[in-house]
């Protein structure tokens, strides 16, 4: 049996997934998993549908992203991101032997979760998913706050990491770029610009879609790029009781 992914390309750490593999000429089997039409999480590493092909099956917490290969289930995005590089040797700069450049790349992938993944999505849950959930909008000073959360992640990820190299670890892109970029494309969804008035991080954005081929970058985020047609769905009311006030608490 081959190499198959569940992925919801809504989210951010599937889009990742799918970026890479598609960049790196990996095989796959792409077992497209929707959250929103029965689901029982709301985005990224949350838990999936029930109702989906090979749920339950394609990885034994029921998470996306999920891989399955042969008899052997992975989940969490950093650890099959790290599966696919070391199984089919990827060029060097994605994760790179050097110990001290690897050690750069571990250390980005370790703030990111506090820092730019506490912000960027909270976006696209106060634009979009928290009205559609539960019919209410959220004042604006709520988004003001996470904008402004976002804003000094932001700085420090230009001041930190970036700096006045080309991508994070230096000339070349690396999964600590591919996990940076697909996060910070949630706002940019749902209408909030960040790239705007960041000339520096506009040119690392430029450079990282050179890098994995820019048909590959706006193929994966089409889904989240028309963030809105999700207004214009059937949710099941299931599925909106269980998930608004999940919703509500992630913004406490």
């Amino acid at each position: 049996m081959g190499l198959e992914l569940y992925l919801d390309l809504l989210s951010q750490p599937c889009r990742s997934i799918y970026i890479f593999a598609r960049a790196n000429n990996i095989p796959f089997e792409l077992k497209a998993v929707e959250l929103f039409k029965g689901g029982s999480g709301a985005e990224g590493e949350q838990r999936g549908p029930s109702n989906s092909e090979g749920a339950g099956k394609g990885s034994l917490l029921k998470k996306v992203p999920a891989l399955k290969d042969g008899d052997f289930t992975l989940a969490e995005c950093t650890a099959i991101l790290l599966y696919l590089s070391r199984k089919y040797n990827t060029p060097d700069h994605w994760y790179p032997s050097d110990i001290r450049k690897r050690a750069q790349v571990d250390e980005y992938l370790s703030w990111h979760h506090a820092n730019i993944r506490a912000n960027a999505p909270k976006t696209m849950w106060i634009k979009v998913l928290i009205p559609l959930f539960t019919g209410q909008p959220l004042p604006p000073e709520k988004l003001q706050e996470v904008m402004e959360g976002l804003s000094a992640s932001l700085k420090q990820f230009e001041e930190r990491f970036l700096q006045d190299k080309d991508f994070i670890i230096g000339s070349e892109i690396s999964l600590a770029d591919l996990v940076a970029i697909v996060e910070l494309m949630q706002p940019v969804g749902v209408g909030c610009d960040i790239f705007e008035d960041r000339p520096r991080l506009m040119e690392w954005r430029r450079r990282v879609e050179e890098a994995v081929g820019k048909e590959l970058f706006f193929q994966a985020h089409e889904m989240i790029l028309n963030i809105k047609e999700l207004s214009n769905i059937q949710i099941d009311p299931q599925l909106k009781e269980h998930l608004a006030p999940v919703l509500m608490k992630m913004l406490k």
